[in-house]
């Protein structure tokens, strides 16, 4: 229910938008505000999400966990799909998102009202039982398919 709310509010809200600010500074300053807008944060959202993936990797690199900097990232992701969207209050919301404090709040809330049942990466592999009747251990050596073969039987061979 909550999407349909937003779904239609949103839209509401940036057409009154619109109107007001366009009624105010003219057609063209709105026009231009909102092409300014989108370019700028196309902009921080490339500084900001090579800041996160530089986290991502130094989490990932450093064996921490990466749930934070992968957080970071996808609201630096939405942050510039609602930089992209043409309108106030979009734009507004994907600025406010690209300060680290205000993203970081963000996923406060959103850590506090989420509940991780359980979390695993990977998994063990099967266990070898060693002395099994049914398994024969040996050795073995790669052939090279380039070398060409030779005329001498093999060591397998009495000739």
């Amino acid at each position: 229910m909550w999407l349909l709310i937003a779904f239609l509010a949103v839209p509401m809200i940036e057409i009154g938008l619109f109107i007001q600010v366009g009624g105010i500074i003219g057609l063209w300053w709105t026009l231009a505000i909102v092409l300014v807008t989108a370019v700028a944060g196309s902009f921080l959202v490339r500084m900001q999400g090579a800041l996160a993936l530089a986290q991502l990797r130094g989490a990932l690199g450093e064996l921490r966990d990466p749930t934070e900097p992968i957080a970071h990232g996808a609201l630096i992701l939405f942050a510039g799909a609602l930089l992209l969207t043409p309108g106030f209050f979009t734009d507004t919301v994907g600025i406010l998102l690209l300060i680290p404090p205000v993203r970081s709040a963000v996923l406060r809330y959103l850590a506090a009202r989420v509940r991780v049942e359980r979390f695993t990466v990977g998994g063990m592999p099967p266990r070898r039982e060693p002395n099994r009747p049914d398994v024969i251990d040996g050795e073995f050596h790669e052939i090279d398919s380039e070398r060409p073969i030779s005329d001498r039987p093999s060591g397998w061979t009495r000739h």
